[in-house]
């Protein structure tokens, strides 16, 4: 007996969510109401750290709203390892020594135009 594949978040895995959303939410950025369902998430995850299924709906809307723009789904998923890519060349402070519950910057000061 062999395992099921494992979820794949992919170029046709991003059109078909595309789909989805235009044709549920309809057409258009939405930028406001996108940012808008996020809050309302954010404050989810902030009650129920633990559920991953919060934590999904974030990502499912920030790809929604990362879509909306007019980029194509290959596009945003280069420009998703480009960013990882560039947040792994940036200088970080210690951890261990940024206050808990706040975020952690990266040095700026090396950001000329990024």
């Amino acid at each position: 007996m062999t395992s099921p594949r494992p979820t794949v978040i992919d170029a046709a895995y991003l059109a078909h969510q595309r789909t989805w959303s235009l044709a549920t939410f309809g057409p258009g950025p939405r930028t406001d109401g996108v940012l808008d369902h996020i809050a309302k998430e954010v404050e989810e995850v902030r009650a129920a750290p633990d559920d991953l299924s919060e934590w999904a709906d974030l990502v499912i809307l920030a790809l929604d709203g990362a879509q909306r723009t007019g980029a194509d789904p290959q596009t945003i998923l280069d420009t998703i390892a480009a960013k990882q890519a560039l947040n792994e060349q940036r200088t970080w402070p210690d951890w261990r020594t940024a206050p808990a519950g706040r975020a952690i910057e990266h040095d700026r000061s090396a950001d000329q135009g990024r």
